[in-house]
C-alpha cells in the first residue's frame, strides 16, 4: 500500500498504527519530502506532519533547504489544530529558510489566536526559533512573550513561556 493511503487510512488516534507506516515507510528515498508534499492534502496532514515531527525526533536527518521551504510553504494550508501543532513542534529541528520567514510569521500570528491552548503555547515556541535564526526579531519575540505572559488565559501557555525565557538566558 502506498504512504498516502495508509496515511489516509490511520485513524487519528492509535499511535502505534502511525508508527507502523513510519517503520514500513521511512527507509524509502524521498520519503521526508514525500510527507511535506502529503502534508498539503487536508485527508493526510495529521499524520504526514506527525510522520515528519517523527522523524526529526528519531534520525539525525536535517532537512535540505529545499525541504525546509516546501515545509514551511506548506505551513498555512494546514486546516486541522493537530497539524499545526506538529508543523511548532518542528520548529527547534528545522530553522527557517530567509525565503520562508514572511509566510511563517503569518502561520505564527495565526497559530498564536488559535483556541487550542497548546498551538498558543507552541507558538511562542516557534516565534523563538524564528529569533535564533533571524536575529532581527528578537525585539519583537519579547514583546509577545511579555504580552502573552501577561494576557493569554491559558495557564499552560504561560507556563510554557516561562520556560522559553528560563532556556533563552
Amino acid at each position: 500500500m502506498s504512504l498516502k493511503s495508509e496515511i489516509a487510512l490511520w485513524d487519528g488516534k492509535s499511535a502505534e498504527d502511525i508508527r507502523d507506516v513510519y517503520i514500513e515507510h521511512a527507509h524509502t528515498r524521498g520519503f521526508l519530502s514525500r510527507l511535506v508534499r502529503l502534508a498539503t492534502d487536508p485527508e493526510c496532514e495529521v499524520g504526514a506532519t506527525w510522520l515528519v515531527k517523527h522523524h526529526l525526533e528519531t534520525t539525525e536527518c536535517k532537512m535540505t533547504l529545499s525541504v525546509a521551504k516546501a515545509w514551511y510553504a506548506c505551513a498555512n494550508t494546514l486546516t486541522h489544530w493537530e497539524a499545526r501543532l506538529h508543523m511548532l513542534q518542528c520548529t527547534p529541528r528545522v530553522p527557517v529558510p530567509n525565503a520562508c520567514v514572511k509566510p511563517i510569521r503569518g502561520f505564527l500570528d495565526t497559530c498564536l489566536t488559535e483556541e487550542n491552548k497548546f498551538v498558543r503555547a507552541w507558538a511562542f515556541t516557534g516565534y523563538c526559533e524564528l529569533a535564533k535564526s533571524h536575529p532581527r526579531y528578537r525585539k519583537l519575540v519579547d514583546e509577545l512573550l511579555d504580552d502573552g505572559e501577561q494576557h493569554d488565559p491559558g495557564a499552560s501557555v504561560r507556563a510554557r513561556i516561562r520556560q522559553l525565557r528560563t532556556q533563552r538566558r
